[in-house]
């Protein structure tokens, strides 16, 4: 999203004495139900002796599955001290179906406890302001830590060090097995399968995400003719291939694939690579990637040696003159070109957002899938519920109004509304087809009369689409197989929908915000080539603040809301730089944390002047706030 930031205000590191000091006791857990518990509630007391850390997530949000992805190694090192909650607070009405989020936790493979939080008591409860926020809970059952997004493994693992030191040596510390109970196991021929493409053979060959491999069935869409993969989760090239939730496919221009050797690009989605695939062999190389998530601003250059972040899917585009990339992990568009094996940034700020306008300005918000049509690429931004295409250096938006609007509603295409769609598809006639995931629909297009329709519902989370001997071949991942809807042709006025985050009360006039962030313990800021941290200040509207917005690395930022306003949104992008602080090391081991939120604001007189943001850290506002 386009997030703002008004001040990032950074705190020295926090001893175990200042935690203690600064105890709050924590709320307890409250929702509409648990799972991966064997049908039991959990309450805090049933916790005492644990550290606990909270995870509030919501599964639409990329971020939030890369926090899971780097919380694994952590419990695993921690498993009979450490007990990790869920605590799933949605932002769509589709995460708010317990059914929904039930085969989101097993899609992403959640090895333990999660509340069912559908109506955000428990975030209101702990002050959660942003998707992912992790709070760790002493075995006590005080809150002694919080931080907002991703890249906290470090700082978590000091906190829980010294929380373990400190409570085996005072006997508050209970060691064994924790309340996580995993569920009964499922068995489908695919399991949450995410893109398709049909083979110059005639042929589907669909990426079988939870399963972790690809399968290659006969037109008829059942009849499996080979797997390739393993079914572990890997990045092993060669002839026993292993992968990693792979998602988006791309067919290669038969003259490229000659000379590359392969036929298709596969978005290996958790690995961070691309993957070339030979049709013929069924071998895998690794074409692009390094295995690592891009956190920081790389441009571009050989494509093996360049990070990428959760690629969601790929097409290849005539125009670009190469596989354009939907980086969902930090909402750009990359360029990867097989015959020159180059990959460059195409598209895109790295902030979350609707914004139209060039390429290299323009906003994306989780691109989940692409679509070429000749001299347009067609796109669709899961967070921004937004259809888009780029064409002549420009990117347009056709559907969406932003981060917080979404629904089910044909008609004019500037008052049609999505929700959450994963997947794009060009049909001969020149419409286009969306894969409406969470309205469970395909929508489409017309780009002539600018209408929106609704061709077939009650589909199991379509995330994808083919167009197969005058059919259309759905790929409905929640039902774990391919179907051919029928097109009922109505038209679906329908309902609007706005993100139910309850909004932030702040005064009109002057405003601090703080966003609070203490480097792990053994860190400092890093400063040696410049101001260690970035702000960039948004609203919506733009006319919310009368001043305080752009971007800057002053820590302290003073703003001014304007009267007249009853709400809007403040944007907000942190991020800060620090390093190892230890002079008998040669070369410190750095990183960059940061995190973006939109803040829903309502204004009032009776509102606060102050707004503290939790990045990573303490904040006694926040506490108080609990």
């Amino acid at each position: 999203m386009k997030y703002q930031a008004q001040a990032l205000v950074l705190t020295p590191n926090v001893t175990t004495a200042q935690r203690r000091r600064a105890r709050v006791r924590a709320p307890e857990l409250v929702g509409r139900g648990w799972l991966n518990t064997g049908d039991r509630d959990l309450a805090l007391k049933d916790l005492r002796g644990k550290v606990v850390l909270l995870d509030f997530w919501t599964f639409c949000c990329i971020n939030c599955l890369h926090v899971l992805d780097e919380l694994r190694p952590l419990e695993a090192e921690f498993a009979d001290v450490l007990v990790t909650i869920g605590v799933h607070s949605p932002k769509f009405v589709h995460e708010a179906d317990a059914d929904a989020l039930k085969a989101a936790v097993e899609r992403y493979a959640v090895h333990h406890p999660v509340l069912d939080d559908p109506e955000l008591t428990t975030w209101q409860n702990y002050a959660v302001k942003a998707w992912p926020t992790l709070a760790v809970v002493d075995p006590e059952g005080y809150v002694v830590h919080v931080a907002a997004g991703e890249g906290h493994l470090d700082a978590l693992r000091q906190v829980i060090t010294e929380l373990v030191e400190e409570h085996d040596a005072k006997g508050t510390l209970h060691r064994g097995d924790g309340p996580y109970v995993p569920p009964a196991p499922t068995g489908t021929e695919l399991r949450f399968p995410a893109k398709a493409l049909v083979t110059p053979n005639g042929t589907l060959l669909v990426a079988d995400s939870a399963h972790h491999s690809l399968v290659e069935l006969a037109a008829d869409g059942e009849t499996v003719l080979r797997r390739i993969g393993t079914g572990e989760r890997g990045r092993r090239d060669g002839a026993e291939p292993t992968f990693s939730e792979p998602a988006g496919l791309a067919l290669l221009p038969p003259d490229v694939a000659g000379r590359v050797g392969y036929h298709v690009v596969v978005a290996d989605t958790v690995n961070h690579l691309l993957r070339g695939l030979d049709l013929d062999t069924g071998r895998v190389t690794t074409v692009a990637g390094t295995g690592e998530q891009w956190r920081a601003g790389v441009t571009g250059g050989a494509a093996t040696g360049v990070p990428l972040t959760s690629p969601w899917d790929v097409a290849w585009w005539e125009p670009a003159g190469g596989v354009v990339v939907a980086l969902a992990g930090n909402h750009t568009l990359g360029l990867f070109r097989p015959l020159e094996q180059r990959f460059e940034r195409f598209a895109g700020t790295t902030v979350e957002g609707l914004g139209d306008g060039p390429y290299a300005e323009a906003f994306f918000a989780q691109t989940s899938g692409l679509a070429a049509d000749g001299e347009r690429l067609w796109l669709v931004d899961s967070e921004t519920s937004a259809l888009r295409y780029l064409e002549d250096g420009e990117v347009r938006t056709v559907v969406g109004r932003g981060l917080f609007d979404f629904g089910h509603r044909d008609g004019p295409a500037d008052q049609a509304l999505l929700q959450h769609p994963l997947g794009v598809t060009v049909l001969p006639d020149g419409g286009i087809a969306v894969s409406d995931t969470y309205n469970g629909a395909i929508r489409r297009y017309d780009p002539v009369t600018d209408e929106v329709s609704t061709l077939a519902t009650d589909i199991a989370e379509p995330s994808d689409a083919l167009y197969v001997d005058g059919e259309l071949v759905v790929v409905a991942s929640a039902a774990h197989r391919l179907e051919r809807p029928v097109a009922p042709g109505t038209k679906v006025l329908g309902e609007a929908h706005r993100v139910r985050r309850p909004p932030t009360v702040l005064a009109p006039g002057d405003l601090e915000l703080t966003v609070v962030f203490t480097p792990p313990a053994g860190s400092k800021l890093d400063d040696r080539y410049g101001p260690s941290t970035r702000l960039e200040i948004t609203s919506s509207p733009p006319e919310l603040l009368v001043s305080g917005a752009g971007v800057g690395t002053d820590l302290t930022r003073s703003l001014r809301i304007a009267e007249g306003f009853a709400e809007g949104v403040l944007h907000v992008v942190a991020q800060a730089a620090s390093c190892t602080d230890d002079p008998s090391v040669e070369h410190p081991v750095c990183k960059l944390t940061r995190q973006d939120w939109g803040v829903p604001i309502r204004v009032d007189a009776a509102g606060p002047h102050r707004l503290p943001l939790l990045m990573g850290g303490l904040d006694e506002d926040v506490h108080n706030a609990t």
